[in-house]
């Protein structure tokens, strides 16, 4: 999910059960919107947005906006979400994360799609799944730079703190699309993203990062980008 996007740094935000239900808002902006190592924006600004439900099951939902830059009638993007996140067993350390993401392009030529998520996490260790379920992408088209029922996104990451307000992180992804729907070319690709965050307290959260995606992305040039995010109880 694109989610809060200060979580542009690992892709995914972990909604904690911890707490008792509430209820959140987020703003967000970038100098670049990199989603899964490519640009979403054609290597320009975003500014995004978002609501949250957290209860203390471990059950959230939530919906998050932004720009984009596809072509002339593709110029945003608004995902809607919902699962559960919790720890396996209290005080293990070892949580997972379970969930739905539509993804929906007003003005989009049927490119919406939505992925079923899975992701367990340790410590500052994080690894998961996204399958793409339901896509409205004709099969039978030229699909090979959009999503098909069956593409599966993998990824690795982990982040440190190593300073009071200051972390480190990186992230590994690997996006596999079921080349049945991409007219038999090899579309698949790996990229590799490297973030230093800095808390600035009621300011807000800032990241630095750099990423790169192999060339068969299509948007193999390396990306420097910085954002700001800030969460509202």
């Amino acid at each position: 999910m694109k989610f809060n996007k200060l979580a542009i740094a690992l892709g995914a935000t972990v909604l904690s059960g911890a707490a008792a239900a509430e209820f959140s808002a987020n703003i967000g902006a970038t100098s670049n919107y990199v989603w899964r190592g490519v640009t979403q924006t054609d290597d320009a600004a975003a500014v995004s947005g978002g609501l949250d439900y957290a209860h203390e099951s471990g059950f959230y939902a939530g919906t998050w906006a932004s720009n984009v830059d596809f072509d002339d009638d593709t110029t945003a993007e608004v995902d809607v979400y919902g699962g559960f996140a919790n720890q396996i067993d209290v005080g293990s350390g070892l949580g997972y994360d379970v969930g739905v993401i539509y993804y929906w392009y007003p003005g989009g030529d049927d490119i919406n799609f939505t992925e079923v998520q899975g992701s367990l996490s340790y410590g500052p260790f994080k690894g998961g799944v996204n399958y793409i379920v339901d896509s409205d992408v004709d099969d039978s088209s030229d699909t090979n730079d959009v999503f098909v029922d069956g593409d599966i996104y993998y990824y690795l990451g982990a982040s440190f703190d190593v300073a009071e307000t200051w972390t480190i992180g990186g992230t590994v992804g690997y996006f596999d699309f079921d080349e049945d729907g991409k007219n038999d070319i090899d579309t698949s690709y790996a990229h590799y993203q490297l973030d230093i965050g800095k808390s600035a307290g009621d300011l807000g959260d800032f990241t630095f990062s750099i990423s790169s995606a192999d060339g068969e992305s299509g948007d193999s040039s390396t990306k420097v980008f910085v954002a700001w995010g800030k969460t509202f109880d």
